[in-house]
């Protein structure tokens, strides 16, 4: 959450903000109103509890002087203040509860360099790769969603059967070369410095109250085991949306030493999101999904390093497109397009050539998202309470959190089967991932099962 002091001291601040990222609902003077109460209430404990300490120092003086009359009254006095300040510090307290509930709907505030804008349309592009020496693709290239049907190495049909739409079976090669991905990705970032990890999938709702999925985007995640139209409590699990929250969360409350940062954490999840298209082809394939699979990259860092930090992480996660050789972009996210949580963000986009679509490229095909890239300073830090101690005599302070994407793997999936198709509707494996295939170079498909197949690739 922002700190109070921001919001006390420089209320302008967050109001530019909270338009800048076009949020309305947000009542920034009670907040004000909400804040100096509870100021005032805690003053007024403070003077309390000053006089019931001359008092307690004056009922002994009065007993050695024999005066017991007075001595009496003052221990009166003594407990009427203890009543008086039990009930300044419980309005306090309820103060401060609602304070910080209110607080924790209040995005964190963007950095200077994002750009400001409404929505991705205003996302600024920061520069481009591979698009200098493309391979030679079909003549129409085949949108992944239907060459996976050709393959028979994507199953929509059947997994709307087993759970619902927005979900998919990866079949034989399909599946191989999902795991494959997971691989390799993990192995480019140990070289970075990762340490792996592999979290737990149900989460708490503290924890995700911690990174920010919750109060705001409940909607948007799957809830286990609670009627959803109750109100969440620390007890309510919820499926796993990002790695980066069981990841951060693990190290809640904790205070870690100068010695121990940068800490850099890797994990591969599947993630649960209820984010499927409503549009077109995006209701197609597995692009916007319910379930998807992602190595994720976590942070940890001094303040001072957050920065530079950033841009490391871009280049981490960019260096899994470049091995692939899978033209991609960076965008600059503007205010309007960022993260609750993020100060600022960097998109990877890589290019799949299937399905034009009005934003895409010169080149035909369409961007997808692969990795976010954002810092989020002390924001989450100050949620999940993790400090850092800059030497064992200092004061404890908020150490910054960062996170990306490296990458998700579904979607590079999809930019492998449209930009490495070929004529005949194979497909050709790049070669960094062939040692995790087996060796094999050509992915050609399977023969379809069942009466259904029969004239979509399988004989009579």
């Amino acid at each position: 959450m922002i700190d109070r002091s921001v919001l006390r001291d420089d209320p302008e601040k967050i109001r530019q903000m909270l338009a800048d990222r076009g949020i309305e609902d947000v009542d920034v003077d009670k907040l004000l109103e909400i804040d100096e109460e509870w100021r005032e209430l805690k003053a007024e404990g403070d003077s309390l509890r000053h006089e019931r300490n001359e008092i307690s120092d004056r009922i002994g003086e009065l007993k050695q002087e024999g005066d017991e009359e007075a001595a009496q009254e003052a221990i009166e006095r003594s407990q009427e203040l203890k009543e008086e300040i039990e009930r300044v510090e419980n309005q306090a307290d309820e103060l401060s509860e609602t304070l910080n509930e209110r607080l924790m709907e209040i995005p964190q505030v963007p950095d200077e360099s994002v750009p400001v804008g409404e929505d991705e349309s205003d996302n600024v592009e920061e520069r481009r790769w591979g698009f200098d020496d493309l391979r030679d693709l079909p003549s129409e290239v085949t949108p992944h969603y239907e060459l996976g049907e050709d393959l028979d190495i994507i199953d929509e049909q059947r997994a709307a059967k087993t759970t619902g739409s927005g979900f998919y079976f990866l079949k034989g090669d399909g599946a191989r070369l999902e795991h494959a991905l997971i691989q390799f990705m993990m192995d480019i970032h140990r070289e970075q410095g990762y340490t792996d990890l592999f979290p737990p999938i149900p989460i708490r709702s503290t924890s995700m109250e911690g990174t920010g999925q919750l109060p705001k985007f409940a909607h948007d995640a799957y809830r286990i085991g609670a009627d959803e139209n109750e109100p969440y409590d620390d007890d309510d699990l919820w499926l796993c949306p990002t790695a980066e929250v069981p990841v951060t969360n693990m190290y809640a409350d904790d205070i870690l030493l100068d010695d121990d940062l940068p800490l850099k954490h890797q994990a591969y999840t599947p993630n649960f999101r209820r984010e499927a298209g409503e549009h077109g082809t995006e209701t197609r394939g597995i692009v916007r999904v319910h379930q998807f699979n992602k190595v994720e990259l976590v942070n940890f860092v001094k303040p001072e390093n957050s920065w530079d930090r950033l841009e490391g992480l871009v280049s981490e996660a960019e260096e899994v497109l470049k091995r692939l050789g899978l033209p991609y972009r960076v965008l600059d996210l503007c205010t309007g397009d960022l993260t609750f949580a993020s100060a600022k963000t960097y998109d990877v986009e890589v290019w799949a050539p299937g399905d034009d679509m009005p934003d895409g490229p010169d080149t035909g095909g369409r961007w997808l998202e692969v990795s976010s890239a954002s810092n989020f300073k002390a924001f989450q830090a100050r949620r999940i309470g993790l400090r850092y101690r800059p030497e064992r005599h200092e004061s404890a302070e908020y150490l910054h959190t960062l996170n990306a994407s490296g990458t998700a793997v579904g979607r590079v999936m999809v930019a492998i089967l449209e930009y490495y198709q070929n004529e005949d509707g194979t497909v050709t494996v790049p070669k960094p991932l062939r040692p995790y295939m087996g060796g094999q170079e050509v992915i050609e498909g399977h023969e379809p099962v069942g009466e259904a197949a029969v004239g979509k690739g399988r004989k009579e």
